[in-house]
């Protein structure tokens, strides 16, 4: 049975003062009791929800980097509405593109696990509500008619070998979940708290999107915090240093337009250099987006005075958050 009900983030928070297992229960729970199905849950030739590739609601919001840039803001409007279509379909490409990766990861890693084990039905209500996502996703860039890849060549090409992390070291898999989940998620709720008028298809597809995602970003907080007692001090040290590469790289492939993106939108070099990662408001957006991580990093000790300067010099490093999707603006 799928959920009529509006999807936010509120709905799913899990007790803090609950057992871990407890926790997954929670979060396994409310995957019953509200979740969306692509076909179900959006009218997809419903008239509100046709693209038209000349409505001006294609337009990119200031709150995106690209949106908010001068150079983009001084492009005639018709311009302007092509390179928002295309925008949001490629980063919509690259987000299913992930989640792909992501389905493929958690399938490997139930696949290990033994009977009883708190963590396999979770896992599995999320790799059912990614794969829902992947539908969302696709369709809307087929009704685009927006000629996407999504991420970079070496992204697709390095894609099929990423799963098998997910077995091998688990810990290090589920932190590149948040490099690939936290930012897409930070943005869409950006979007969504701004209150800009935005075509209503993408509305509905990132209110559901945000709203699952919320638990499956809740998963992997809590999979991490449970599992970092048990981490030798040697395996601490490497995560620090490889957690902080994997979230750049992530964020990068999610949000930073690949070569042949770039050329179809006709981004100039110096404007793309500007936008990733060299203006001030660019800085500020890129260390904003990490606020959550660098809480949960500090949380599971993986946070040292050495990887820091990591932190620092990738551009990730700031204040965490003091709670979870706690607003940038709140966070100082």
């Amino acid at each position: 049975m799928t959920s009529t009900l509006e999807p936010t983030a509120t709905t799913q928070q899990v007790d803090p003062f609950q057992t871990y297992e407890q926790r997954l229960r929670t979060l396994s729970e409310a995957s019953v009791e509200q979740h969306f199905d692509a076909f179900v849950d959006i009218d997809w030739d419903h008239p509100d929800f046709a693209i038209d590739p000349t409505d001006e609601r294609w337009i990119l919001p200031e709150v995106d980097v690209l949106g908010g840039h001068p150079w983009y803001r001084g492009l005639p409007q018709d311009e302007r509405i092509r390179i928002g279509l295309y925008r949001q379909a490629n980063v919509t490409k690259v987000g299913l593109q992930f989640e792909q990766i992501l389905i493929a990861g958690l399938m490997n890693y139930a696949l290990g696990l033994p009977n009883g084990s708190p963590e396999f039905r979770y896992s599995t209500h999320e790799a059912t509500e990614e794969c829902h996502h992947t539908q969302m996703f696709q369709e809307f860039v087929n009704r685009s008619g927006q000629p996407v890849t999504g991420g970079s060549r070496f992204f697709r090409t390095i894609g099929p070998l990423l799963p098998l992390a997910a077995k091998a070291v688990p810990f290090a898999f589920f932190y590149g979940v948040l490099a690939g989940e936290e930012p897409i998620d930070h943005v869409q709720k950006t979007i969504l708290r701004a209150g800009d008028e935005m075509h209503p298809l993408l509305q509905r597809i990132m209110q559901i999107h945000v709203a699952e995602e919320a638990r499956h970003i809740g998963f992997a907080h809590q999979y991490l915090e449970h599992k970092a007692p048990r981490l030798k001090r040697s395996e601490r040290a490497i995560l620090s240093v490889i957690v902080p590469v994997i979230m750049k790289w992530l964020c990068n492939e999610i949000l930073v337009p690949s070569r042949q993106a770039r050329k179809d939108m006709g981004i100039p070099k110096e404007v793309m250099k500007d936008l990733y990662w060299d203006s001030p408001e660019s800085r500020k957006f890129l260390r904003d987006l990490f606020g959550d991580v660098r809480m949960l990093a500090d949380s599971t000790g993986i946070r040292n005075p050495v990887s820091r300067r990591l932190w620092r010099a990738l551009g990730i490093d700031g204040r965490s958050s003091r709670f979870r999707s706690q607003p940038a603006s709140a966070a100082g």
